[in-house]
């Protein structure tokens, strides 16, 4: 779900004059009583030595690439062990040797005499990860170790509002408040702005490549829909007033076909052959939050709203199949699960409710995540989906039975928009701070064959998961880079 409303979201349209947003709401900091037994996770130039207190804490006012001020109330189980009390010690014994306290030594010397430095080294490279009795904690321990790569972070000058993966080549489509869609060629080194392609005369509302790449179909907050093909960035469908209301959320049924929903609970079915909307319904009173349909059969349309219904569509017969009865909260975001086999939708308040496929009217199942709004889904296997939320993190969480995993990426602000690439190996969010960052997932391959108990042991929650940033909950101060 992508929050218009948001204070941080800007339409091209809008006035420079408005009142100046408070962002201290916004911005997360870190309590004192966390900065004890912070683990100190080097990179490179950087000497085990060095004491914890050698940190200041940075000033939630500033800026920083590193997103390294904001607190984890939900996971606040997770911890680490506490730095090596011999640090003080070897400090000292440094000092005795004419050693500067914290500089690295040179291990070995090359035929030159110049000596190579020392390979950073991080206290999880201490970690027998074959000592844990869980799977999982095995898991995570062995693939943090291992060396990873992702494409660095892509900066704009306007605000981020829908993106999407190209399905088979490395591009990667970003809609902005100002109605432009970029068009990035990612890799590991460097990103390429390969087009800008001016679609709308207001603000992107959806973006989303159709399945064989060769058209990209965008919403704007004209109302319009553009379908262009991705290649040339001509049009080859334009339809000016496709709602009465601003288009909310959109999603590709397949290589003709594709639904839109907008502010005003009215969902539309589009065949990119007809000039009109060969279906129109408005089951809801409020904003449609998310469209679904299975891949495989494509018998029912599903819906989320903000007013808490589950609407399903029956497509061949073009009209309601079933509603849920309504809920205290807003559906915001769903995927499928066990094979198409399980829905599940997340709500504002944080819960989850799990449906039989077919069986929409009420839920079978449901269990409470992290207080933070889920504001977007992204199933990476058949049990395990990336939850992206209002207080900035990407949690991996485990979907039949709920459990949380760990983390899977941060920003520093809400994450507003979410997708997978096509080989399933990255993810790419983007938040208010106009930025887009990749998370490299790959390793969620080999978790799939794990087998999980049904509550999780809490002692594996102390390591976020390999994608992230930061190796454990509490490290903060972790200067790690891209790879990890």
């Amino acid at each position: 779900m992508r929050n218009f409303q948001s204070p941080y979201f800007r339409d091209s349209d809008d006035s420079e004059e408005e009142e100046e947003i408070d962002l201290a709401p916004y911005i997360l900091a870190v309590r004192p009583d966390e900065l004890e037994g912070l683990v100190e996770y080097l990179s490179e130039g950087e000497d085990v030595s060095a004491p914890a207190e050698s940190f200041d804490m940075p000033n939630a006012d500033e800026s920083s690439d590193s997103d390294d001020t904001y607190e984890v109330e939900d996971d606040s189980q997770m911890s680490d062990s506490s730095l090596d009390s011999d640090s003080d010690g070897q400090a000292e014994e440094d000092a005795a040797n004419g050693n500067k306290p914290g500089a690295a030594q040179a291990s070995t010397s090359n035929g030159e005499g110049t000596a190579e430095e020392a390979p950073a080294r991080r206290v999880i490279d201490d970690y027998d990860e074959d000592m844990e009795e869980d799977e999982v904690i095995k898991a995570i321990i062995s693939e943090i170790k291992k060396p990873r790569s992702k494409p660095p972070d892509i900066q704009t000058e306007d605000f981020v509002v829908d993106l999407s993966f190209h399905p088979c080549e490395d591009i990667l489509a970003v809609g902005t408040s100002v109605g432009d869609v970029l068009m990035y060629r990612y890799a590991n080194d460097a990103n390429v702005l390969a087009a800008t392609h001016e679609l709308h005369t207001k603000a992107i509302r959806c973006v989303e490549f159709v399945p064989d790449g060769k058209s990209l179909i965008s919403t704007g907050r004209e109302r319009s829909i553009v379908v262009m093909d991705a290649e040339t960035g001509k049009f080859k469908r334009f339809w000016e007033s496709a709602h009465d209301e601003p288009v909310y959320s959109m999603t590709v049924l397949g290589e003709h076909l594709f639904a839109t929903g907008d502010d005003d609970g009215e969902v539309k079915l589009w065949d990119v052959r007809e000039r009109n909307a060969v279906f129109s319904l408005r089951p809801v009173e409020d904003f449609v939050s998310s469209l679904l349909a299975n891949q495989h059969q494509q018998k029912y349309l599903l819906l989320t709203s903000g007013d808490g219904l589950l609407t399903t569509i029956n497509i061949a017969q073009r009209k309601m199949y079933v509603q849920s009865e309504p809920y205290e909260e807003e559906l915001n975001c769903m995927g499928m699960f066990k094979r198409e086999s399980k829905l599940v939708v997340g709500t504002s308040k944080g819960n989850y409710y799990t449906y039989n496929w077919g069986q929409f009217a009420y839920h079978c199942d449901a269990f409470t995540g992290p207080s933070a709004s889920a504001n977007r889904m992204v199933p990476i296997t058949e049990q395990i989906a990336v939850m992206a939320g209002e207080d900035g993190i990407l949690r991996a969480m485990h979907m039949v039975p709920g459990r949380v995993l760990g983390i899977v990426g941060q920003h520093s602000m809400a994450v507003d928009t979410l997708d997978i690439s096509g080989s399933g190996e990255l993810i790419a969010s983007s938040s208010h701070d106009n930025d887009v960052r990749f998370w490299n997932v790959k390793y969620f391959e080999d978790f799939d064959g794990i087998k999980y108990n049904s509550k999780p042991d809490k002692r594996m929650l102390r390591h976020n998961l390999p994608s992230s940033q930061r190796t454990n909950a509490k490290d903060f101060f972790a200067g790690l880079g891209d790879d990890e």
